[in-house]
């Protein structure tokens, strides 16, 4: 306003020298004076000011006839001068009476703003050269076809730098990736980067870029706290609709546990009014030169509705990643609780009036509470902190949010004290807490399908990303039996799969049995499966002439067992699927442990490589794990061996560290 009124000043005062010099007094005087503002109409007419805090805003008329019978600036001129005088003299007596002066307040307030805007920008700029651009190339499994991958697909996302030359993003942005490129800010260069950790429950991920080069001019960000309510942050990334760097400001809105989508987990989230869109994943929300979150989702379908991931969640991957090198995830009680807030539903539990807390309904037979805990058992408190009948604890200034945040923080095998009432009776008991594992999973990121093909027979282990092949309202679309399975059940034991017959592949031998499909496999040749590998054993060491497959809904599959194996490679080599096991089953078989050879418990490598080599039997004999055994002649098997190295071009059946053992033996013994 100051600005508007000097120009219009000058237009009025410029009919004469003396006019100028006096309009140059009136305006030194005027910028000492304790007016916040003041305004000349377009007519000239009136002069609005607002003198201090203990005074009213006064307006100074200047009358029509006046201004017609004063034609010059100069009277004008002297007629706004008085006016300024009067004011500079009434704010001399409020000074002297102990009034404040608002233009004081005004000045120390602007300054403030101009030092916060100072350090805003100061924190932005610092954020340009720690945030980068990540390049993902990935390819997603097939679960309906788990022999396959699906076609390749490129996306991009954010991260940032912290310190120790790592860079964090989202795991959404890296899942089933297969290659991962970075670019920082201002550069053309892409830069190759590998995937250090990923955890997908809390959607974060590290990465690491080996170029020296990339370093260069880069700078890292430190985390800071979690932001209270209406504070300010700035969102920077590179969201959708231009290639060049973003930042979006918002305020923080609401601190609370929030499901993370792409985990399927509820963790502490942090929630802003500052835009997030796809693009923005992984780049730092950005409070006092420090990082208050990361970006991660937005709520579909509300405006300017966002979420980042709070320091806390952050701290507890990094420093999980840090001790053990690899995600440890988040823990659990493996508790469902239900809240206690009916009166009625208290008493019958014989809760004190003072008393508050949660109802145990069901309990992860896998959690160290299965052991301590009982159904009905009412949770008062979590490590000291009270629980209130809907759930939730004490957080912050007069916030609350549910005690499962209280949990998740604690780090594997960390025990906590759970105060308790039972049957009326007040416990206390310490509880090991570690992650736990559902019976279906929720996702599967960065790992291959599971699956096993018999006689065109397709078995793989329920999952909800199996589920999710049914179309994104896979919950109404996909089997209700499965679906209701996946959501509910809890596991009975360490290792434990549901088996579902996927589909048939249509042959001779399994005519008959399609409509079959999606049906739970309970039983094989009256053994109940535990898993898909414990299935895949149970056929494989058959010595029946059928073998025989018990589904849900009573449901049974019947082949002979000779003419199914026969059978088994034709469909596999008419479908062009080059393995009837994923390679995890594979593996499992390979990397059976070797207790014996020829009945002596083997010490290591060098051991078995003298029984093996001095062996005077006919036959050579392996004891392996889960009582599998292998025998070969002995005699042929060394013949083998030599035609075996030749065909496959290897140099030598020996490490040079064995072969250096028996050389070193050998001149010990000539000497």
């Amino acid at each position: 306003m100051l600005g508007s009124t000097v120009r219009t000043v000058r237009r009025v005062s410029s009919s004469s020298n003396n006019n100028l010099l006096l309009k140059d007094s009136i305006l030194k005087r005027f910028n000492n004076t304790s007016t916040d503002s003041i305004f000349i109409s377009k007519a000239n007419t009136h002069v609005s000011s607002s003198s201090s805090s203990s005074s009213s805003s006064s307006t100074t008329q200047i009358n029509k006839n006046n201004e017609t019978h004063l034609r010059n600036g100069e009277c004008y001129t002297t007629t706004l001068a008085a006016h300024v005088l009067r004011n500079n003299k009434n704010n001399r007596q409020r000074q002297r009476g102990g009034g404040v002066v608002r233009h004081q307040q005004q000045q120390k307030k602007t300054t403030t703003t101009i030092n916060k805007e100072d350090k805003d920008r100061d924190a932005i700029e610092l954020a340009l050269d720690s945030v980068v651009k990540i390049f993902t190339v990935s390819s997603s499994p097939n679960y309906i076809l788990p022999w396959q991958n699906k076609s390749q697909r490129e996306s991009m996302g954010s991260g940032f730098v912290i310190p120790g030359r790592k860079i964090i993003t989202n795991a959404h942005v890296v899942a089933d990736h297969t290659f991962v490129l970075v670019r920082k800010h201002g550069s053309p260069t892409k830069y190759r980067a590998e995937v250090q950790a990923v955890g997908h429950e809390c959607d974060l991920a590290l990465l690491l870029v080996e170029s020296q080069d990339f370093w260069e001019g880069m700078n890292f960000l430190e985390l800071g706290d979690i932001p209270f309510l209406q504070q300010a942050v700035a969102v920077v990334g590179y969201p959708q609709g231009g290639d060049n760097i973003s930042v979006t400001k918002g305020v923080v809105s609401r601190v609370e546990p929030t499901q993370y989508v792409h985990g399927a987990t509820q963790l502490m989230a942090i929630q802003i009014d500052a835009a997030i869109n796809p693009g923005n994943s992984g780049g730092p929300a950005i409070m006092a030169n420090k990082v208050a979150g990361v970006a991660f989702q937005n709520l579909s379908g509300a405006e300017n509705i966002g979420y980042i991931i709070p320091v806390p969640v952050i701290k507890h991957f990094l420093d999980g990643v840090e001790e053990s090198g690899k995600y440890v995830g988040f823990c659990s009680l493996g508790l469902v609780c239900q809240p206690t807030e009916n009166v009625q539903l208290r008493n019958h539990f014989k809760m004190l009036p003072e008393m508050t807390g949660v109802l145990v309904s069901k309990i992860n037979p896998l959690a160290d509470a299965y052991k301590i805990l009982k159904k009905d058992d009412i949770i008062l408190a979590f490590d000291g902190v009270p629980i209130a009948n809907d759930g939730t604890v004490p957080f912050r200034n007069r916030e609350r949010i549910t005690f499962d945040y209280l949990v998740s923080m604690k780090k594997p095998n960390e025990t906590a004290v759970v105060k308790v009432l039972r049957d009326g009776k007040e416990c206390e008991f310490s509880i090991t807490l570690r992650p736990l594992q559902p019976l279906v999973p929720v996702h599967q990121f960065d790992i291959l399908p599971s699956y096993y093909i018999f006689a065109g027979l397709v078995f793989v282990p329920l999952t909800q990303p199996y589920l999710h092949e049914y179309g994104e309202d896979w919950y109404n679309t996909s089997p209700r039996r499965l679906c209701e399975r996946a959501l509910r059940e809890l596991p009975k034991k360490a290792g434990e799969q549901l088996v579902v017959l996927s589909q048939v592949l249509m042959d001779d031998i399994n005519a008959g049995y399609e409509r079959l499909a999606e049906l739970q496999v309970k039983k094989v040749n009256g053994v109940e499966i535990e898993n898909l590998k414990h299935l895949c054993q149970i056929v494989e060491n058959c010595s029946n002439e059928s073998v025989r497959f018990d589904l849900d809904d009573e449901r049974v599959i019947v082949l002979n067992y000779n003419l199914a194996k026969i059978a088994s490679s034709k469909i596999l080599k008419r479908h062009r699927i080059p393995s009837a096991k994923s390679n995890d089953l594979i593996d499992e078989q390979n990397s059976l442990e070797v207790k014996k050879v020829n009945g002596v418990e083997i010490e290591n490598l060098k051991h078995l490589c003298q029984i093996v080599e001095n062996c005077s039997n006919e036959s050579v004999r392996f004891d392996l794990d889960d009582e599998r055994v292998i025998v070969l002649n002995y005699n042929l098997a060394k013949i083998a061996s030599s035609k075996i190295l030749k065909r496959h071009r290897i140099p030598s059946a020996k490490s040079n560290d064995l072969i250096d053992e028996q050389n070193s033996l050998e001149v010990g013994l000539a000497c």
